[in-house]
């Protein structure tokens, strides 16, 4: 059978680094053809590569048995070509279905662009409010609007990088069910995942690249996990250190928190959380039920309007998120770019976003920035050439390495985190994990918020969950399983007001 995808010999080099060094590889219609690396081995310009957003050094690019020059994504997608980004390439100030008929080639009115989109999403399990503007959405709706918006196009070659990061384990079921489907129907997909139980279950092939070399091409269904990672990272996986807090006073306390939503928003109401010294809490839930507004009011970044904050006892409602780091508050965001990072910014310079003793009365401490930048790159494996890159010109993987290091290395009192290993390899997502107990051990009160279900139980202390705005108790780990989880993530813990209706309604 003749390839859908073949790639002879791909080589992109930039100042530094050898991005992709002599790749080849190819992929058949309806084949599913995993791509497993680390942070920064070089998949996701590769990908950039076949959509045609990054010219190739060297090498050679046959589409169906054809040399092609894929000059740009508007030539990707008229040979056939769709891609969901890992970052998402999403207009804020656009509603889901301009940006959707932004990226696709034939005439469609606004009506009937909405009324596909939501025939897609119940369909594929990924509904979306069509009219919603992107701004109002969390990243795990963005990411359902760029797997819409590829599907949109009846691709015949499906490039998906990390589609699955920031999606709930009930649309990653429905996901791989379109995916087969579409595998069936003579689709061929390229898909990038960290997951390996993922890789497992869904990929016919795996590519491994390491250093932006094609290290071997093996049947996942034939390796283990273990043995996956190995090949993957070239040595034994970390483990995540066994060490336990000792809970102490309350450092975070939100007594009544209430804020206003809107129709594709969703608002907080009565939010009650105390958060110890020496303990991690974990915060489970959809996309989109509220996390990353609770985080946001924590920060200082939103504004109560009903009931209390407070930081070690002292009320915070007025203070901006400079004066609440003044008090030991660290933010890590669910957004890297744009929020945890300003993509053009160098690293160094990225470094002053938070660091406070970086700079004093306008004056920049040059050589103390430049230390602990490259402090946090040695420390959590950053991989790029130079503290002068700019932030946009890391992989996802990477930044999000750098932009969780900055924050710990700063050695914060309180520390809250919104999904702390968003598309980070396992060697990564270990390192970030263990740096998260450490700083536990070391007294920090920590909120994590994660739709990483096993991470939440593998480090937190106490687990709660958010649903339409409304939050849980806080229970310890241990007394709360999977399934009752599941049903708290549908509202249904008691006392929950959803439960209530329930009842009410039988």
């Amino acid at each position: 059978m003749t390839p859908r995808l073949r790639l002879q010999h791909i080589t992109k080099a930039y100042p530094g680094i050898v991005a992709n060094n002599d790749i080849c590889l190819d992929v058949a219609p309806g084949e599913v053809l995993a791509i497993l690396g680390e942070n920064g081995a070089g998949k996701s310009t590769l990908m950039k590569i076949i959509f045609g957003s990054v010219a190739p050094d060297r090498g050679t690019i046959e589409f169906d048995g054809r040399e092609v020059e894929i000059s740009s994504p508007s030539a990707a997608r008229e040979l056939g070509v769709a891609m969901v980004h890992q970052h998402f390439a999403l207009f804020e100030t656009l509603t889901v279905a301009q940006n959707v008929m932004l990226g696709l080639a034939e005439n469609l009115s606004l009506e009937d662009a909405c009324r596909r989109i939501s025939e897609l999403g119940q369909r594929y399990g990924i509904p979306v409010d069509p009219r919603a503007f992107v701004a109002e959405l969390a990243m795990g709706e963005r990411q359902r609007v760029e797997i819409i918006r590829a599907l949109m196009t009846s691709p015949k070659l499906l490039i998906l990088d990390e589609p699955t990061s920031v999606l709930t384990p009930q649309a990653v079921r429905k996901l791989f069910e379109t995916l087969r489907q579409l595998a069936r129907e003579g689709v061929s997909i390229v898909f990038i995942s960290h997951k390996l139980d993922e890789i497992r279950e869904l990929a016919d092939r795996c590519t491994v690249l390491r250093a932006g070399q094609v290290i071997d091409t093996v049947v996942p269904q034939e390796k283990t996990e273990d043995e996956l990672a190995r090949l993957m990272i070239g040595n034994e996986p970390p483990k995540l250190a066994e060490r336990s807090g000792k809970p102490g006073g309350v450092a975070l306390e939100l007594l009544g928190v209430g804020l206003d939503g809107g129709r594709h928003v969703a608002g907080l109401s009565n939010i009650r959380l105390a958060v110890r010294t020496g303990e991690i809490v974990g915060i489970a839930g959809i996309s989109g039920n509220g996390q990353s507004r609770l985080l946001g009011v924590c920060m200082g970044e939103l504004p109560v309007e009903q009931g209390t904050v407070k930081i070690f006892g002292k009320e915070v409602n007025k203070l901006d998120p400079a004066q609440r780091r003044a008090l030991g508050l660290r933010y890590v965001p669910e957004q890297r770019l744009g929020h945890g990072a300003v993509p053009e910014f160098s690293l160094m310079t990225n470094t002053l976003l938070t660091g406070d003793d970086l700079h004093s009365k306008g004056f920049i401490n040059h050589e103390r920035s430049r230390a602990f930048t490259e402090k946090v790159i040695e420390t959590f494996d950053v991989k790029t050439p130079s503290v002068m890159k700019p932030a946009q010109a890391l992989s996802g993987g990477n930044l999000q390495k750098f932009i969780v290091g900055r924050e710990i290395l700063n050695h914060p009192r309180i520390l809250i985190v919104d999904q702390p290993t968003w598309g980070v390899d396992v060697g990564a997502a270990a390192v970030i994990r263990n740096a998260l107990v450490k700083l536990r051990s070391e007294g920090a009160a920590i909120v994590v918020v994660s739709e990483e279900i096993d991470e939440l139980y593998e480090i937190c202390d106490r687990i709660a969950v958010m649903y339409r705005g409304y939050m849980s108790p806080a229970v310890p780990v241990q007394s709360l399983g999977m399934e009752e989880l599941g049903r708290w993530m549908a509202g249904l813990w008691s006392g929950s007001p959803f439960k209530k209706k329930t009842r009410e309604a039988n």
